[in-house]
């Protein structure tokens, strides 16, 4: 975030070194597992986020081998045989409406993900208290960000890496102390 005012001894002039604010969004793409341990999952799209970095996260997610590139194969078979691969047991994602989950490319590989054992479930539109996972985007807005202000592209990558990597951490601990006090 940009600052937005700053302080200064009288008679001196405030400087805030900043770059240009174009192109300083600094995107991720995350997913918390639950199963027999919770974990989070988390990485940083090569550019902005779209309907395929998407699509090969869900697909990494479900365990797909050789993932999204593998899906047609895995899923339709060689000439139409039987599917090649599917998952031992079944597999929900659990998805927003996002633009980038809703575009046509990522519905239209619905039957193919069935056919493997992989389900999509959309959540209702406007309900952040559905998602568990706002509640890890939120601490990690608010307090794992060690900075508000960056005066880089990289220095921002780098915060956010940490602040995920710290929710990853308490996630675990959470998950671990979870198992041995059951």
């Amino acid at each position: 975030m940009s600052t937005g005012y700053t302080y200064s001894c009288i008679g001196q002039r405030a400087v805030v070194p900043r770059e240009d604010t174009r192109n300083r969004r600094v995107d991720v793409l995350g997913a918390q597992i639950v199963g027999t341990r919770r974990t989070f999952s988390c990485r940083p799209p090569a550019g902005r986020t779209t309907p395929g970095c998407c699509w090969s996260s869900s697909a990494d997610l479900a365990g797909l081998p050789g993932g999204a590139a593998a899906l047609g194969l895995a899923a339709d078979g060689l000439d139409g045989q039987l599917p090649v691969w599917a998952r031992p047991r079944p597999c929900t994602v659990v998805l927003d409406n996002a633009s980038a989950h809703t575009a046509k490319a990522f519905k239209g590989r619905r039957e193919q993900l069935t056919k493997i054992g992989v389900g999509l479930f959309y959540l209702p539109p406007r309900s952040p208290e559905l998602k568990d996972i706002e509640l890890v985007w939120r601490q990690a807005k608010y307090q794992d960000y060690p900075q508000r202000a960056q005066t880089s592209t990289n220095a921002s990558g780098k915060a956010v890496d940490q602040a995920m990597n710290h929710q990853r951490d308490r996630i675990r601990q959470s998950a671990t102390n979870r198992v041995q006090a059951a």
